[in-house]
């Protein structure tokens, strides 16, 4: 459906979404008078904190949002996942999502879709109105369909991310200026499609805030040298979100969402290091640098960020745990965690989950036995090239959250309880839109 419908009498209702990547709930409660667009949507709709999903990495979060379904469904679990019944890895992208995107179903009702900077969508999908990958697409060339939209972003020189290496140095001035600039020209596509009016279905994610939180939180809560940049990056999202809110239709309710939360990062564990010290993991020699190097007699091993494996005989290639052992050797494991204290002398996990509690659905397969959810301020992950110490500072002063999460929904219709979490706003969007779907395929629950 486009304009043309709409004059012609065709006024179902329609959804402009924004995805506002890592951004905390809490920061932009906390913040209502730096940011008034923001504070507007939330006192004229309804807005509230929402849990993320386990685990609460961008990769299998973006999947889920989209689709309604947790990684069992989906497929991805993470930015690396195990291939079935081997010990290679591999990147998931945008095909390796198993599970119904949101937009597709849109599509199947006979309207139309504008998908833009949605992590884990590449290649662009050609069954859409039209689309643009974003994260872990390598570029517009080969990232977005059709050839008018990719004409377009080239013409103004689109990034489909901002230059996280710039983060790393110590000076962050020209990480901060690369991330303004990557936020205006994401804005001025935005707003482009957003004023062609010929979509039922807007769908477009800011990644650049994750970016800025990974290296910027910190210096925001404990008042450190980058604050007053922090929140001049944030007080030009607001405005930008309400530039957008303004030129919407009548007929159009805008959300706005992230996949996860936010909080300071104080510690990076690595847990590979962590399990080799522990005696539950070794490597075959001294020169080891990804999964398939490990050992014959490991136990167990863990993939970014925070899934356990155990290896297990008949599962994995070289399993080395009996059938037979594993529930032992999982609840072993699975207490060690739960024990596991920081330099601090904090304890590094929240909550240990096991596969059962976290994951359903067809994908089970290579799903992690467990999943540790860190405490704030511990940053998990897992590299395969050795640390000497379990326990390190890197470049990054922030970390993804499970909970605290955000949504906005400029309805005030709409119910945000304690209990919603990124799998609810699929069949909101359907709702909103006043489309049918099977309840049974979507495992959230609409808010409106």
């Amino acid at each position: 459906m486009g304009l043309f419908d709409r004059l012609r009498g065709d006024d179902a209702p329609r959804v402009a979404f924004f995805g506002i990547d890592g951004v905390p709930y809490s920061f932009l409660k906390e913040n209502a008078s730096e940011f008034p667009n923001i504070a507007s949507l939330a006192s004229e709709g309804s807005a509230g904190a929402i849990d993320s999903i386990v685990p609460p990495e961008s990769s299998a979060c973006w999947p889920a949002l989209t689709t309604g379904v947790n990684p069992g469904n989906t497929g991805v679990y993470g930015f690396q996942d195990r291939e079935n019944g081997s010990y290679d890895t591999y990147v998931p992208m945008g095909r390796d999502v198993q599970a119904t995107r949101v937009w597709d179903r849109v599509t199947d009702a006979g309207r139309d879709a504008t998908v833009m900077n949605v992590p884990v969508t590449f290649p662009p999908q050609r069954n859409v109105q039209r689309m643009v990958s974003g994260f872990l697409s390598p570029g517009v060339d080969k990232g977005a369909y059709p050839d008018e939209m990719r004409n377009y972003l080239e013409s103004i020189d689109y990034p489909i991310d901002a230059n996280a290496k710039l983060g790393h140095k110590d000076d962050k001035s020209e990480f901060i200026q690369n991330a303004h600039e990557t936020l205006e020209t994401r804005y001025e596509s935005f707003q482009h499609y957003i004023d062609q009016d010929d979509w039922d279905l807007f769908f477009g994610v800011f990644m650049t805030t994750d970016r800025v939180n990974h290296f910027l939180f910190k210096d925001y809560e404990e008042d450190g040298e980058y604050k007053e940049e922090f929140i001049e990056f944030y007080k030009k999202l607001d405005e930008y979100l309400g530039k957008l809110r303004d030129s919407l239709p009548d007929d159009v309710t805008m959300m706005v969402a992230s996949d996860h939360g936010f909080t300071s990062l104080n510690y990076e564990v690595h847990f590979n290091s962590w399990l080799e010290q522990e005696g539950w993991l070794s490597y075959e020699d001294d020169d080891h640098e990804e999964l398939g190097d490990i050992s014959d007699d490991t136990d167990a091993y863990s993939l970014i960020p925070g899934r356990f494996y155990i290896n297990l005989e008949g599962r994995e290639p070289r399993g080395s745990v009996p059938q037979d052992e594993y529930e032992e050797k999982r609840a072993e494991l699975k207490e060690k965690l739960e024990n596991l204290e920081g330099p601090d002398g904090n304890k590094v996990c929240w909550r240990v989950v096991e596969k059962e509690q976290a994951f359903d659905g067809d994908h089970e397969d290579i799903a992690p036995d467990l999943v540790a959810i860190p405490n704030h301020g511990f940053d998990l992950k897992a590299g395969f090239k050795g640390h000497d110490d379990v326990f390190g500072v890197g470049p990054r002063n922030g970390m993804h959250s499970f909970d605290n999460a955000t949504l906005f929904v400029d309805d005030p219709n709409a119910r945000i309880p304690e209990d919603t979490d990124l799998l609810d706003i699929a069949p909101t969007i359907l709702d909103l839109m006043e489309l049918d779907y099977p309840s049974s395929e979507l495992e959230g629950r609409s808010l409106v």
